[in-house]
């Protein structure tokens, strides 16, 4: 019993000391962006009551900051993922298109099923989809050492304009907006709460997390990733093998972007709309580095970004600030978040800069 209490009191105060900077970051944020909003004429305290208030301030309200927080929740643990592995995945709203035209596809065309099964195909075809799209990256990494980042940029282009040139040319309901007919009534998720954006795909989002959390402090695989992306030369020497891990990581990280598709796309639009997502992609990697590329605080932050995002329409209408000032307090927090590692990185580099001799080896 004693030893059960220690390693909870163990994790908490690891929890505590990863929460720290990133609370920290908050408070200057909001300290910073108070500064922009009183030099542009607008009250701090209003804006900030109407936009707590638009993301929590009844049920529905907590709900719909849930439902939104559900695709950032997995795009942020695919970007956390592949950084564990030392990998850089920029092309996460890539994958989440790929994934969700997956999921549309199936959830039209494959029928007959009780949702039971249909639902899950769905999934899974999301998560190949987007796993596969990424891991195209990877593999172009792997053969020809070309840089992931720069690759997964370009798919992202590709993924987006094909998608919209099937929903257009391909699979196109009728009427004047681009987008495909409803996916079948086996293929929805079900709300958790009536009108709202929040569904079952929150909770497909919280057991992942859990899962990805004991995968990294529990399994080989999980200790080969982050050896893999703390050290290469090290984790080779200690039988890593490199090239097939770095896959691996691709792969996953694909897979649950694909999956935040799916999950918006099933649960929330009901079919495949042009343009649908607002960024999903690109915020999950924001949210991987308020959440230091820990699951637990890659969720937390995902609900944070769920706030802002819910919170703007009421301080919109409540206090006239456009609603792209959440867009400023986004960048404000990375740039506090961030701004910390960046200078023990440098002060790290400079230690190995140090340490070496004149003629380039370690001393």
């Amino acid at each position: 019993m004693d030893n059960a209490k220690h390693k909870a009191l163990t994790i908490l105060i690891k929890a505590g000391k990863q929460l720290v900077l990133p609370l920290i970051s908050i408070v200057l944020v909001f300290i910073v962006s108070s500064v922009i909003l009183l030099f542009s004429g607008h009250s701090p305290i209003s804006a900030y009551g109407a936009m707590i208030s638009g993301a929590f301030g009844d049920m529905g309200k907590i709900a719909d900051t849930l439902g939104t927080a559900t695709p950032l929740i997995l795009t942020g643990l695919a970007v956390a993922i592949a950084m564990k592995g030392g990998a850089v995945n920029i092309g996460c709203e890539g994958q989440l298109y790929a994934g969700a035209m997956a999921a549309t596809i199936t959830g039209i065309f494959v029928k007959g099923l009780p949702a039971v099964l249909h639902i899950p195909l769905c999934l899974l075809a999301a998560m190949v989809a987007g796993g596969l799209w990424a891991s195209f990256a990877g593999w172009l990494k792997v053969r020809l050492q070309t840089s992931e980042v720069i690759v997964t940029i370009m798919l992202n282009y590709i993924a987006i304009y094909l998608t919209d040139y099937i929903v257009t040319y391909w699979i196109k309901a009728e009427g004047m907006v681009v987008k495909t007919p409803n996916v079948l009534d086996s293929a929805l998720l079900m709300k958790l709460y009536p009108h709202s954006r929040l569904t079952i795909g929150f909770i497909i989002a919280v057991v992942i997390t859990v899962l990805l959390y004991w995968m990294l402090k529990k399994t080989v695989f999980g200790f080969e990733l982050q050896a893999m992306g703390y050290n290469r030369a090290a984790a080779e020497t200690g039988g890593v093998n490199l090239n097939k891990c770095f896959m691996a990581a691709m792969l996953l990280s694909g897979a649950l972007a694909g999956l935040a598709g799916a999950v918006e796309v099933l649960g929330v639009h009901k079919y495949f709309i042009k343009g649908f997502s607002p960024g999903y992609g690109y915020d999950g990697l924001s949210i991987a580095v308020l959440g230091q590329n820990t699951p637990i605080g890659v969720a937390v932050s995902a609900v944070l970004f769920g706030a802002l995002r819910s919170g703007a329409t009421m301080m919109d209408r409540a206090t006239n600030i456009p609603g792209d000032f959440v867009v400023i307090l986004q960048a404000l927090i990375i740039l506090f978040v961030a701004t910390p590692g960046i200078v023990m990185e440098l002060r790290r580099q400079g230690r190995i800069l140090f340490m070496r001799g004149k003629d380039g080896k370690q001393a």
